[in-house]
């Protein structure tokens, strides 16, 4: 299209098309983050019995302790997170500049990340690496949930209610698929060889905190796009400057308005917490009993990520499209069932060797992907214009102040049983309460949350 003065400037399809794959991106390059820090790589390594003194009189002792202390300092952040993002999300949309928060968040993890290069298993302060690690992974986490508070607030400003699902799918999707390739690249490269490319080997760690370190330049790069050409709603004429107490006080104000008049959308928040807390349990710990109790290795671990990715990713895509079509709710019930039934599979057939976590394991992802996804477009369809980034913080803060759900189920669990594999129970538990809780939501009609009978319901009324 030529614009009066000559200057030719893309149609409005393959801006919106750029659009898209400019927020997807940021899911994508933010793989680095969810897979290789938090779940298979670094919190696995600092855990292990790489930061074990050597001589120690019961090392899984000290293994056990480290990993307490990863937990307490998790749930520090989380319950950081429950404090700041609601109210820094009503701070930035009455601002308007959604992306500043995003920029200014994602360079704090990426220095987060970064820093992560310098723990190191140095013999006689092990414990001092460890605690260093928690802290800059706590730290990374409380930057990166609220850096995710305004990226997915930027969904409604790149979608229409037809293409919530769909678009959301994409990042969702684009989020496992940038894992695979980042996995694939640091396995073959850097962890599986004795010693990896430009001769790095496992010495001092180094194989991993270079994996950590391209990681962290691997998320700065993805995150460049969303900032270039993704738009976002300029600040309303009704929406005026507030001050962070102000910004507590609305949130107060807030929720006690849903209490009155949106019930149903305050219920959601509160099933969708207890559901996506025991999603975050499969890929938590999933790695944990396919180790424990199935015999996987490192290698194997890895191997199994990148298929569990792969699944993932493209039945997130898929489902997306389906989400437009019958709706968000149907999705995630659906993949909420699938999920009970394959965690409760991997339960009855433990013994059954490593095929049955590799069946039973790969259902499980292939319903994770989707129920989150649709969980964040449902919520998308059930927000007021101008309220989507203090939306999605409430969204963060009833998730992170659900997040002890799934791990007190799972120690739980083995606790009284006295068998890891018990500890699928537990989070099959979580999720099954956070399912019957959706069941009984009411939630209004004509907000596309049955997908396109729903809309076209609304309109015909």
């Amino acid at each position: 299209m030529t614009a009066p003065d000559g200057v030719t400037t893309p149609t409005p399809h393959r801006s919106h098309r750029r659009q898209v794959i400019s927020w997807s991106l940021w899911d994508w390059g933010s793989a680095s983050f969810n897979a290789v820090v938090t779940t298979f790589v670094f919190t696995r390594w600092i855990t292990s019995d790489a930061f074990v003194e050597a001589g120690a009189a019961d090392p899984d002792a000290v293994m056990a302790e480290h990993t307490e202390w990863l937990g307490w300092g998790l749930t520090a952040a989380g319950v950081l997170i429950a404090l700041l993002a609601p109210a820094l999300g009503a701070l930035a949309d009455a601002s308007g500049r959604r992306k500043v928060w995003l920029g200014v968040n994602s360079v704090a993890v990426f220095g987060s990340m970064t820093a992560m290069f310098f723990v190191e298993p140095t013999p006689g302060s092990l414990s001092d690496a460890v605690i260093l690690g928690i802290v800059l992974l706590s730290v990374g986490n409380v930057f990166f949930e609220l850096a995710s508070v305004a990226y997915n607030a930027l969904l409604l400003d790149i979608s229409t209610p037809r293409t919530i699902g769909r678009i959301s799918g994409i990042g969702w999707g684009a989020g496992y698929v940038g894992g695979i390739v980042l996995l694939l690249i640091l396995f073959v490269g850097f962890i599986d060889p004795e010693v990896g490319w430009f001769g790095v080997t496992g010495e001092d760690g180094m194989d991993i905190r270079i994996s950590v370190l391209l990681s962290a330049v691997w998320f700065a790069v993805f995150a460049i796009p969303v900032m270039l050409w993704v738009p976002e709603s300029p600040r309303t004429e009704k929406a005026v400057p507030i001050g962070v107490l102000d910004a507590y006080r609305k949130l107060g104000h807030d929720i006690a308005l849903l209490w009155r008049e949106r019930r149903s959308t305050l219920a959601y928040l509160v099933a969708s917490a207890i559901y996506r807390d025991g999603l975050a349990g499969v890929f938590t710990f999933g790695a944990v009993i396919a180790s424990g109790t199935f015999g996987f290795s490192a290698s194997d671990v890895i191997v199994f990520a990148i298929a569990a990715n792969l699944v993932a990713g493209v039945s997130t895509i898929a489902a997306g499209w389906l989400d437009d079509r019958i709706g968000p709710r149907r999705v995630v019930i659906g993949a909420l069932a699938g999920i009970c039934v394959a965690g409760m599979a991997v339960f009855f057939l433990h013994d059954g060797g490593t095929s049955v976590f590799w069946v039973c394991g790969l259902v499980l992802s292939g319903c994770v992907g989707p129920a989150q996804s649709a969980s964040r477009g449902l919520l998308a369809r059930l927000t007021d214009e101008g309220k989507e980034t203090e939306a999605f913080g409430l969204y963060a803060t009833t998730g992170r102040a659900a997040s002890f759900f799934a791990p007190l189920a799972f120690s739980t669990a083995i606790a009284v049983s006295g068998a890891q594999y018990w500890g699928i129970v537990g989070i099959v538990a979580v999720v099954a309460v956070g399912l019957v809780l959706l069941l009984l939501v009411r939630f209004p009609s004509g907000v596309g949350v049955d997908g396109v009978a729903d809309s076209a319901a609304a309109r015909n009324g």
